[in-house]
């Protein structure tokens, strides 16, 4: 085998219509065998080459997702659940890389295998280059094939550039985890007034700001959908970004910060992203964790210590929050802050800014798609504040460190 393609698109016609275009004079014989399906291609030699032959065998999920339910029997689930915890296991030189692939896995749809049976195929890694990128799939690599980048098994992004091997390598500085929603996001019914007020309300920002809209973008989730994070939980998690964003400044040390979390019993909601940085923060963690800063200000906004969340045109400025609604600090305990805290926005508020910033971050995933520069807004200060929005949601009901910024 060289390579299996793991995708969130499914469609096992898409891939025939592909080889067909790819192998006009190959012969294409399709097979179906229980949950799954494969395609045998015979590509004719020459007067100076024998014949060759691969296959690709494919199979989707039976119930398309956006996550990994634990309820769900189906073979490919199955397999996505060892996968997941395959790559969590394996040390990576860039975590917020490894972060992004593990919430990719979960967003996967559908798994196809490439295999030379017989012979070489002639431009058949330009052929795995063009359904990597066709079906924005992630790969996992054999060693000594016509794709590898490492001597023993290895992830491959959709560039054939190296996301992960078992030394924990990685090549790319980014990876896009993209939806289509058709695929999770059914829409419902009903669509309430509210909800279209948002939509209408964040077209009109983007209009007025020359920012690209995507009509067909779904409704975000219902009022009656959505269940907040209470005050307690964003002021919890206000305190913990605050000392791990006081360790990515050189501000103080990580072991300072431990011991801080520790003494004001606050280390049970660490994550384990945050430990993991917190055990060994090197520069790249630093600068990763340095952007977290956004959502401190999304957290304090939601808090209403911030009048104004601003446009994301700018970074945001921890020192414009006054200082005795800093939760954190030298003779500070945090839990002050904590238990002081009982109100937040409005359900309708966060839903009307998470609105905004899903558009937004979706204009901005259009231009870096297309090679464009986003110059209207700071694309990292859109996605980290739709982080954080996403989070005080629930979207999808994820963890801190396992949420998604779908568009």
């Amino acid at each position: 085998m060289i390579c299996t393609l793991y995708s969130h698109q499914i469609g096992f016609d898409k891939i025939v219509e592909t080889l067909k275009s790819s192998y006009p004079k190959a012969s294409v014989e399709i097979s179906h065998q229980a949950g799954s399906q494969t395609a045998s291609v015979d590509v004719k030699g020459g007067l100076l080459s024998s014949g060759s032959r691969f296959t690709i065998q494919y199979r989707e999920r039976e119930e398309p997702s956006y996550q990994i339910p634990d309820t769900d029997n189906c073979a490919l689930t199955g397999n996505l659940r060892g996968l997941y915890g395959y790559v969590d296991s394996l040390h990576s030189k860039n975590e917020k890389i490894k972060s992004l692939f593990l919430q990719k896995i979960q967003t996967i749809n559908s798994e196809f295998s490439i295999n030379q049976e017989k012979g070489e195929t002639k431009d058949l890694k330009e052929l795995i280059q063009k359904l990597a990128k066709d079906f924005e799939a992630v790969l996992f690599v054999q060693p000594k094939t016509i794709i590898s980048k490492a001597d023993q098994q290895h992830f491959l992004d959709q560039n054939l550039d190296l996301l992960l091997d078992n030394n924990g390598d990685c090549d790319v500085e980014n990876l896009e985890v993209k939806i289509n929603s058709i695929y999770y996001d059914k829409q419902p019914e009903v669509i309430t007034e509210e909800q279209k007020k948002w939509k209408t309300d964040s077209e009109k920002i983007l209009q007025e700001r020359a920012i690209k809209i995507n009509k067909y973008l779904p409704f975000i989730e219902a009022e009656e959908d959505v269940v907040l994070r209470t005050p307690r939980e964003i002021a919890e998690r206000i305190c913990v970004l605050a000392m791990t964003n006081l360790v990515a400044f050189n501000t103080i040390s990580s072991e300072e910060a431990t011991e801080y979390l520790q003494n004001y019993n606050l280390w049970d909601v660490v994550t384990p992203n945050e430990k993991d940085f917190l055990a060994n923060p090197t520069e790249q963690k630093k600068s990763s964790e340095s952007w977290k800063c956004e959502c401190i200000w999304v957290l304090m906004f939601a808090l209403n210590k911030i009048d104004d969340l601003g446009f994301p045109d700018v970074l945001c400025s921890l020192n414009d929050i006054a200082e005795e609604d800093y939760p954190v600090g030298p003779d500070k305990d945090p839990n002050d802050f904590i238990n002081s805290v009982f109100n937040a926005k409005s359900k309708n508020e966060i839903l009307a800014i998470n609105d905004l910033y899903y558009r937004l971050d979706w204009a901005c995933v259009d231009a870096r798609l297309n090679g464009e520069e986003m110059t209207e807004v700071h694309p990292g200060v859109v996605y980290e504040r739709h982080y954080a929005l996403n989070w005080l949601i629930n979207y999808g009901e994820a963890d801190w460190d396992d949420v998604t910024c779908d568009t």
